[in-house]
């Protein structure tokens, strides 16, 4: 009996470690920035985690320049904007992102995901204004 509990709480038990998988910008063989300490993309399971893609530009050109970068993290693994479920945006100018908000809108095509906005004083490229990260899921 001892025997057959052990075994069956065996074929049950969750793994000891998350299958990751990784997608980053420059290709490397790790596919992660090892000097900053992070990877462009992680997916687990049907999840896509997307770092933050920057502009040093609040305006049009650079707010496409954004959503592209993103688009092209999505594309990494399959998925489009229509994947996305939860929008981050961090902007040292809140006024200037709502003035511009229909440039992003587009990319959504009118299918939101849940989304906060944030103001803050410095983003960690010292130069940036804008930096947005999404999570999405992918269909199982």
């Amino acid at each position: 009996m001892l025997l057959f509990l052990l075994s069956f709480s065996n074929a049950f038990a969750q793994e000891n470690r998350i299958n990751k998988e990784k997608w980053h910008w420059n290709g490397n063989k790790l596919k992660q920035d090892t000097i900053a300490g992070y990877c462009q993309v992680l997916k687990i399971d049907n999840v896509l985690y997307i770092s933050g893609a920057v502009t040093n530009h609040i305006t049009p050109e650079g707010i496409t320049s954004v959503y592209n970068d993103l688009k092209a993290s999505l594309a990494s693994f399959g998925a489009t904007f229509e994947n996305v479920v939860k929008e981050n945006l961090y902007t040292t100018d809140i006024e200037e992102m709502k003035k511009f908000n229909p440039v992003r809108k587009k990319f959504y095509t009118n299918d939101f995901p849940a989304a906060t906005w944030v103001q803050v004083q410095r983003l960690y490229m010292p130069s940036a204004k804008l930096e947005v990260e999404l999570i999405a899921h992918l269909p199982k």
